[in-house]
């Protein structure tokens, strides 16, 4: 008991982790390789998280000052793992700065990489200014600046959204749903509308799934309360005509072509595996799903249990998760990596 935890990652699901751990007594090594803490919501600049709608620098901001400066955590960031190895309760985690330190069972907690908008050229990102993700609009709102074209600073009067960019597309091997985008693109819409109450907003979609409670909140008071406007639509591709940009399609509910002059034009970008994943799975010893997220065991067996006993695994590591979701999760983990220690039977299936 006296050996800390390692938990990898200091995102939502890795900060949950190792104030759970940290809760009931238990030292942990926090180690991430960026120079701060917080994962995607702070990295990348997110604004008003979903469903809470707090915004991300407080909520998230929240949970690093649990965990940075409390005795029991060790946080080193700017960090990554060269090597581990060893056994349940005697395992040895070796930093990049060849410090070597003696761990109990490890969780990861490593997240996901944002896909890339240039491996679908037709819809314009990269070749078009005014062609944006949802992360760039989230951090043109949390910077304070509000929404503006790219292009000349100017504020748009009409904006697309098109959604499952780079999920949900088997031709460029993304067959998975990212599952917030559609939530997430319903919350920035209204968001642009309250901001700009004279644009106009459409949301272009295969189907939407704003699962569960979503539906409400976000899907229909979109529609309802701030008039946001949804097309069933095939993209064909984005184009310009030297003044605007135009979406051009077919509208797959009345089965016609549909062409509309945008002001900008957003991607909703989907959740692709984390870029270093082969790279950990080597370290670690632990199996890949056939899309490349961590393989995450039964979870009849033990919750966030790997394919490697001791290891477990928390959040977007193992595929697209919401922030409630994945801070659940790594609690989960903390509790999985808990009862190993003490002796309860926590084995991988």
């Amino acid at each position: 008991m006296s050996k800390p935890v390692l938990v990898l990652g200091g995102g939502p699901a890795g900060l949950s982790a190792a104030h759970a751990l940290a809760g009931i007594g238990r030292k942990v090594l926090l180690v991430d390789k960026e120079d701060r803490l917080g994962g995607a919501p702070i990295h990348s600049g997110y604004a008003k998280l979903v469903p809470s709608g707090e915004w991300a620098k407080d909520a998230i901001g929240a949970m690093v000052d649990r965990v940075t400066g409390r005795e029991p955590i060790e946080v080193r960031t700017s960090t990554t793992v060269k090597a581990f190895e060893g056994a349940p309760g005697a395992f040895t985690v070796t930093l990049a700065d060849d410090s070597r330190h003696e761990v109990d069972s490890a969780i990861l907690c490593t997240g996901f990489t944002h896909f890339d908008s240039v491996n679908k050229p037709e819809w314009g990102f990269g070749t078009f200014p005014d062609v944006v993700t949802t992360t760039q609009v989230e951090q043109m709102i949390s910077s304070g600046q509000g929404v503006r074209c790219p292009s000349d600073g100017r504020r748009p009067k009409r904006v697309a959204i098109l959604l499952c960019v780079g999920s949900r597309d088997r031709q460029i091997g993304r067959e998975w749903c990212s599952k917030v985008c559609c939530t997430v693109s319903c919350n920035l819409a209204m968001e642009i509308r309250e901001e700009l109450p004279d644009c106009h907003v459409y949301i272009y979609y295969m189907d939407i799934r704003t699962y569960g409670l979503h539906e409400d909140a976000y899907y229909w008071r979109s529609q309802e309360e701030f008039k946001v406007k949804y097309i069933k639509a095939r993209i064909a591709e984005v184009t310009s005509d030297g003044h605007k940009l135009i979406v051009k399609g077919e509208d797959t509910l009345v089965k016609r072509p549909i062409t509309i002059p945008f002001d900008l034009v957003v991607h909703a970008i989907g959740m692709d595996p984390n870029v270093d994943n082969l790279l950990l799975a080597s370290i670690f010893d632990v199996k890949l799903e056939k899309h490349g997220h961590i393989e995450r065991a039964s979870v009849y067996s033990a919750m966030g249990a790997t394919s490697r006993p001791g290891i477990f695994v928390a959040g977007a590591a193992t595929g697209p998760e919401t922030i409630d979701d994945s801070i659940a999760q790594g609690q989960a983990a903390a509790m999985a990596a808990l009862a190993q220690v003490q002796g309860a039977p926590v084995a991988a299936e």
